[in-house]
């Protein structure tokens, strides 16, 4: 007969088990989150490749197989293709997809000449004649959704419809941002650490000196000094802490292949030279979706969002014929919420269709 105190010994026991079990789950997923997506990308039949335009600039990307109309996908600022990892696989059943890395990010060349959105639209349509061969949906995220929306304007004749992904549009240049999220966390930031000398390694300085950080009173000496030791330990490669959520650090995993100077020309307002967003916004006439992460301001009134409601309806008034969504998420949306993402995609494809893309090569 088992005595209450045994009991008692038993089932603490187990509890510590579960904890030690979860924890040790846990821990994994912060430390791996990325991997798995990237392996059922490349299982999925993704070949990342390069290609090298006239000037000498080299563009990094991934090609899936061809099973449907090509659909370049454009991601936001300090990621790289890799980031849409979690869409890609299933994409893959519907449309022919090329994932690209921005200039200044990846593999793909860091040239601060070609630092604008102007010079990047001309070299992404020449991707899409080049490369790719035939006019594609172009589906971009943050910054690439306003390369997305450069493209429809400037070379319509690319372009099957457009998907822009919490573009910011009216809330990106520097006289609109100062007291928005990106402009604390990134742009100001960035500019800071480039100003000064006394620190070489900018995910350590982020981690120590970030607005998002700050919020978290002395949890941020930890985390800035457990991420000194790690990335001391673990020269070059990504920060992973295993305590800390792995959405919390997302944007520092491609931050060691990200030319901080492509974010100082957000910061000076270089990258929107020649570039007007209102008129580029009016001259699109291809099918388009608009999705919005739901405007959030902070205690401070700091703008968490990509845009606010006001912005967001601007960019959808100018806009002939478009749908916007409004989702529950953070700004980068198909990694956050994956499904939504991808139902979006493939709904796009019976719009297009309306507007008659070659349905016979893809009947379906």
């Amino acid at each position: 007969m088992i005595h209450s105190e045994g009991i008692i010994l038993l089932v603490l026991a187990i509890i510590g088990l579960i904890v030690a079990i979860t924890l040790v789950i846990y821990a994994y997923l912060n430390m791996n989150y990325d991997k798995k997506p990237l392996k059922q990308t490349y299982r999925a039949g993704y070949i990342e490749k390069q290609v090298t335009l006239d000037d000498g600039t080299i563009l990094n990307y991934a090609e899936g197989p061809d099973h449907g109309p090509a659909l370049l996908l454009i991601h936001g600022q300090s990621m790289q293709w890799e980031d849409y990892a979690r869409v890609l696989p299933e994409l893959a059943q519907y449309y022919h997809v090329y994932a690209v890395d921005c200039h200044g990010h990846g593999e793909s060349s860091h040239d601060a000449s070609k630092y604008t959105a102007v010079a990047m639209g001309k070299d992404f349509v020449w991707f899409i004649d080049n490369v790719i061969g035939e006019p594609a949906v172009v589906s971009g995220h943050s910054s690439g959704g306003i390369l997305a929306a450069w493209i429809a304007a400037n070379a319509p004749e690319v372009v099957q419809g457009i998907v822009l992904e919490d573009p910011p549009f009216f809330s990106v240049e520097p006289h609109e941002m100062q007291k928005t999220f990106v402009w604390l966390d990134s742009f100001e930031l960035i500019h800071n650490f480039k100003n000064q000398t006394i620190e070489d390694d900018y995910v350590v300085y982020y981690m120590e000196n970030s607005y998002l950080w700050g919020k978290f009173g002395d949890l941020r000496k930890l985390t800035a000094r457990s991420t000194r030791g790690y990335r001391i330990a673990h020269p070059g490669e990504p920060l992973r802490l295993w305590y800390v959520p792995y959405k919390w650090i997302h944007g520092t995993l491609y931050l060691d292949q990200f030319d901080l100077d492509f974010a100082e020309t957000f910061y000076t307002g270089d990258w929107f030279k020649g570039f007007n967003q209102e008129e580029t916004l009016s001259k699109i006439n291809a099918p388009s979706v608009y999705i919005k992460a739901a405007t959030q301001f902070g205690e401070d009134g700091v703008l968490y969002a990509a845009n606010r409601d006001e912005d967001a309806e601007k960019v959808h008034s100018l806009l002939k014929g478009n749908e916007m969504i409004t989702i529950k998420s953070g700004h980068d949306i198909h990694f956050e919420k994956p499904d939504e993402f991808i139902r979006i995609m493939v709904d796009f494809l019976k719009k297009i269709k309306k507007h008659g893309y070659n349905e016979s090569r893809y009947p379906g």
